[in-house]
């Protein structure tokens, strides 16, 4: 139910399916739009109002969308933050890392359901975009084909959950141990080892890479992306590249102060993420909506 007065000239914040969300309403009106869908990480940004604040697109004439995580906000489980650290602290992939982006993953399809009849968004594929373990919520829903997607972006993304258990490792001096039910999950969260499911429909997509990240380091992305083109991974009709792999120089893996709950102030690294997101979703997603008027370059 919203919890706003609806229009479409400023937020609106409600939930759908269970989800809370934060609603940035198109940035031109006269009709439906398309809609894009935003996961926040575990770290700053790790709320949708923070996540809003990072990248709000504003450009963009699109819904932009942001849900909030299980276990993140509202969906606190029984004991909070506490029970939240005690998973983590028993075993953070099986526990903790591994349910909330399989979670978040497979509960796009019925969100965005919802979401479809409370705003007028067009009927076409949605775009996506996730940060952190948002972004790999998003390369899993590509990979198992959770939702029909038109576009979609992934900024510091977890490519190999093994990436985030040693650093982990390096925060703690705790050595992580390394059980079977956690092998598998590493294998499904494994999206570089997965890339010829991530290229097998064809979607558009951008990894953004901080230079600064130093849970994932921008090789990881480029490795993902070189397996996605080894994987065939398309073209656009305009004979432009679909998948694209950017660093942006200044960017770390945590984007905003703590706590990361609410719009930190903007950085010049963020700007430069921001106006790429906004670029992909524009030429990948908005512009074949639009009657008239050409994508931006």
């Amino acid at each position: 139910m919203v919890t706003d007065t609806y229009t479409p000239t400023r937020p609106v914040t409600g939930t759908a399916a269970g989800i809370p969300f934060l609603a940035l309403p198109p940035a031109a009106g006269g009709g439906p739009a398309p809609l894009v869908l935003a996961l926040h990480a575990f770290e700053p940004p790790r709320s949708e109002a923070a996540l809003a604040g990072a990248v709000p697109m504003a450009p963009l004439p699109a819904w932009r969308i942001y849900l909030g995580l299980p276990l993140f906000g509202a969906r606190l489980p029984e004991g909070g933050v506490a029970e939240v650290n005690r998973r983590g602290e028993r075993d953070y992939l099986v526990e903790l890392f591994g349910p909330v982006v399989e979670e978040a993953s497979s509960e796009l399809h019925r969100v965005t359901a919802e979401l479809r009849s409370m705003f007028p968004v067009t009927d076409g594929p949605v775009g996506i975009v996730g940060v952190g373990a948002g972004a790999s919520a998003v390369l899993l829903t590509l990979a198992e084909g959770h939702l029909p997607v038109g576009a979609a972006a992934a900024v510091n993304p977890i490519v190999d959950p093994a990436l985030v258990v040693s650093a982990r490792e390096r925060l703690t001096g705790a050595s992580y141990t390394w059980t079977d039910q956690a092998a598998r999950t590493r294998g499904r969260l494994d999206f570089t080892a997965r890339a010829e499911e991530l290229a097998r429909e064809r979607t558009p997509l951008l990894v953004v890479s901080g230079g600064r990240d130093d849970v994932v380091p921008p090789e990881h992305g480029a490795a993902l992306c070189a397996a996605l083109a080894d994987a065939s991974a398309p073209t656009g009709q305009d004979g432009a590249h679909a998948l694209r792999h950017i660093v942006v120089p200044d960017l770390a893996h945590v984007i905003g102060p703590e706590p990361g709950l609410e719009p930190g102030p903007l950085t010049p690294a963020g700007v430069l993420t921001d106006r790429a997101l906004t670029e992909w979703f524009h030429r990948h997603l908005t512009a074949s909506a639009q009657v008239s008027g050409d994508p931006l370059d």
